[in-house]
């Protein structure tokens, strides 16, 4: 263990050092019983003119941002404004604020995975794979049940708001795309426009790539610390329909973290970030983070097996993942502060939660086509009963049933989850049969509210 570490740190130091080295190779050497390549680093340390206009300007414009810069990684390697920020004059998003105007350089306020690529290739390769990328922005721009949702019915469309409007825009880029993200549209000056930017972990951009860093590496000092606290995938892991952080903290685990996390270690280099520097695992060491023999990844899906959040949950596979993988992935995670047997019994649990509320799901579906088949569904969704409940069915109570198991949350696996889960379901039950006995669709939904919290 203390070998991996050593080498991991010795590599991080020469990738952050010299961004422009040319390390000249010489005959190993074998320290300790590994050999090692001595390396010759020629570091250019320094900034080009033009760099050093860009921070001079922005220190007196936006100081905020410079001195976050300068106190993080960024600065610290000399990787500045200009070289995340300039395009080439052709970019879609090509534009010139006022300190540029007349020169030829060029520059965007958007930054996509693709820019961070130039120095981060492995880390950018495995988001793109993974369900932050370009899966996450498939609700806000593909589904159009979510269309619907969003304009019609959040965004007031029903109420006469213009569609497109910024008002009717409103709900959208406030919610759905803030945590998702959405495509960014540009005006005349390759400026973003009708509130498409800043947006969400899935952000799509007018040049063709996808995926924005800085939700989870929060802009401009890009702290690994701040990114492997929990508090960093709150902003979207929260609230009725997956309260991930509330079941993180109600857990073992979680409250570890809140009695003892700010003792922890959380600036080792990736890789090298073990238990010892925390007692209790956090979502990153969990998701993402190397430990013991598994890998550091930034792809999310790669340690999971079950689909949690969709209306059925299914092994994952193909673009979401490779359950049975994921199953043994996160397994080898478990082992490093847990035995076999405690490992066994929580996997084994989970899958039994699913198998639990998938018996609901089938049934409700059941249900629904037999009332669609009778001309028993009204055509609104949001004004059926039937179906109002089948959404919370799926979309809060049996995601928090489902969550809550895996994550060891037990009132939100209980309380907030199957007990819920079989009220809705027995209220659903009761539409259908009472439908189907009078051969009509009630005048009034029989949900009135917001449904189950």
């Amino acid at each position: 263990m203390k070998n991996r570490r050593v080498l991991a740190v010795m590599a991080g130091l020469f990738w952050l050092l010299s961004p422009a080295a040319a390390p000249a190779q010489t005959p190993a050497e074998k320290t300790h019983g590994i050999e090692l390549e001595k390396q010759v680093l020629i570091v250019h340390r320094g900034y080009t003119e033009a760099a050093k206009q860009c921070i001079e300007c922005h220190s007196k414009n936006t100081p905020g941002i410079v001195e976050n810069w300068k106190n993080g990684k960024m600065g610290h390697a000399t990787v500045s404004c200009y070289d995340c920020h300039v395009v080439e004059k052709d970019s879609p998003m090509a534009s010139q604020c006022e300190g540029l105007k007349g020169t030829d350089i060029y520059t965007s306020p958007m930054i996509s995975s693709q820019t961070c690529s130039k120095c981060h290739p492995r880390e950018a390769e495995q988001f793109l794979k993974s369900g932050h990328a370009r899966l996450a922005g498939v609700p806000v721009l593909e589904s159009d049940g979510m269309q619907s949702l969003m304009y019609l019915n959040e965004g007031a469309g029903f109420l006469g708001v213009e569609k497109g409007s910024p008002v009717n825009n409103a709900s959208r880029a406030a919610g759905c795309q803030a945590c998702h993200g959405g495509q960014v549209e540009l005006g005349k000056d390759n400026k973003p426009v009708n509130a498409t930017w800043p947006g969400g972990v899935g952000t799509r951009y007018p040049d063709g790539s996808i995926g924005n860093c800085t939700v989870c590496h929060t802009r401009h000092q890009f702290s690994v610390a701040e990114a492997r606290k929990p508090e960093a995938c709150a902003s979207c892991h929260l609230g009725p329909d997956h309260p991930n952080i509330e079941i993180y903290n109600e857990s073992k685990h979680g409250q570890i973290y809140l009695a003892h996390g700010d003792k922890w270690n959380f600036e080792a280099a990736p890789d090298t970030w073990e238990p010892g520097d925390y007692h209790s695992p956090t979502c990153a060491v969990c998701h993402m983070s190397g430990i013991g023999d598994v890998t550091t990844t930034h792809n999310v899906n790669e340690r999971l097996k079950w689909d949690l959040m969709h209306k059925r949950s299914e092994l994952r596979k193909n673009e979401r993942g490779d359950g049975e993988k994921g199953d043994r992935l996160m397994r080898q995670v478990c082992k490093n502060c847990h035995s076999s047997l405690h490992t066994n019994y929580q996997r084994e649990l989970l899958d039994s939660a699913v198998a639990l509320y998938n018996t609901y799901w089938d049934k409700a579906v059941a249900m629904k086509k037999e009332l669609k088949e009778k001309n028993l569904l009204g055509k609104d969704p949001w004004k059926d009963g039937f179906q109002e409940l089948m959404y919370y069915l799926w979309h809060h109570t049996g995601r928090r049933a489902r969550q809550g198991t895996a994550m060891n949350g037990p009132d939100y696996s209980h309380w907030h989850g199957f007990f819920q889960v079989f009220q809705v379901y027995k209220d659903m039950e009761a539409i259908y049969k009472k439908r189907l006995e009078t051969g009509k669709i009630e005048d009034l939904s029989t949900v009135m509210s917001t449904g189950p919290i």
